[in-house]
């Protein structure tokens, strides 16, 4: 399962939520947290129960339901959400996730609701940031997410162009999620107009590590997809590189070249992520 794009739709409009799964997103998020006022969390959290629970809504990618935090309102937004007919979706997201026990304690609530789904966690605090390994190694999480904004608001960074402010978080973020081997999702780009800048930055984060990054307009869809999907040259040299592997093991040979380059472990790691990644986009 991919999960390139991961795009934002408000919980308290049912027909942008109808539609989200028809941008091409591998992941829609259906928000009761910050594209929700206060005052309107009530009927978000209604609206998003009778989308969820409608038998016509038969969505062709994973949909996500982003709770507030534990200990804000996440009680409430499961007891709602999940309230009469159970309805269909795939995972959780866990805002201002702090600690391990953030992410347990989402996993407690959603198991007295009878629900098994993973916790995408949200790592966008100071405290988050330095608890990012046992987050990601918390039993529910199946991904960590990266919130700049949230994160830059904490500490009390100016947020830049460059990213410099926030790009030791961003690749701390990428190394918790490898060592716990759970995906790595990057952070919004806020200028929606901005196609060139969109596509300079998640070409950047595919090259920190990261699997995916999160949208908050449909435009964005497709610009993050086709960053997070190999070429086809690359396929085909990382094809190469793992029949090569497998000729080599046959023949008892623990070096082998292709392409006239000398192949060792890294590059064998890199050509099974490249084939990886684009048979999951295939799939999607």
């Amino acid at each position: 399962m991919a999960r390139r794009s991961v795009l934002f739709s408000p919980g308290d409009q049912p027909e942008l939520m109808r539609k989200a799964p028809g941008t091409g997103a591998d992941v829609v998020v259906f928000d009761l947290e910050d594209a929700i006022a206060p005052a309107g969390k009530t009927e978000a959290r209604t609206a998003v129960q009778s989308v969820l629970s409608d038998p016509g809504f038969d969505p062709d990618c994973e949909v996500c339901v982003r709770v507030n935090p534990v200990g804000g309102g996440a009680g409430d937004d499961l007891d709602t959400v999940l309230a009469g007919q159970h309805p269909e979706f795939d995972a959780v997201m866990l805002p201002k996730a702090a600690s391990a026990d953030d992410v347990v304690t989402l996993g407690r609530l959603l198991d007295e609701h009878a629900v098994d789904v993973p916790v995408l966690a949200l790592v966008e605090s100071a405290r988050g940031v330095l608890h990012a390994e046992e987050i990601a190694d918390a039993g529910p999480t199946d991904a960590l997410v990266f919130g700049a904004e949230d994160l830059a608001a904490d500490v009390g960074a100016t947020r830049t162009d460059e990213g410099t402010e926030v790009l030791h978080v961003r690749e701390h973020v990428v190394l918790a999620a490898a060592a716990a081997g759970v995906d790595a999702i990057d952070t919004v780009y806020t200028d929606i107009g901005d196609t060139d800048g969109l596509r300079e930055e998640t070409a950047f984060a595919a090259r920190l590590g990261y699997d995916g990054k999160m949208a908050v307009h449909p435009a964005q869809v497709d610009p993050i997809n086709e960053a997070f999907t190999p070429a086809p040259e690359d396929v085909e040299w990382a094809r190469r590189v793992l029949a090569a592997r497998d000729e080599a093991a046959a023949e008892d040979r623990g070096v082998f070249r292709v392409d006239g380059e000398m192949v060792d472990a890294p590059l064998v790691a890199q050509a099974e992520r490249v084939v990886e990644r684009a048979e999951a986009a295939k799939d999607d």
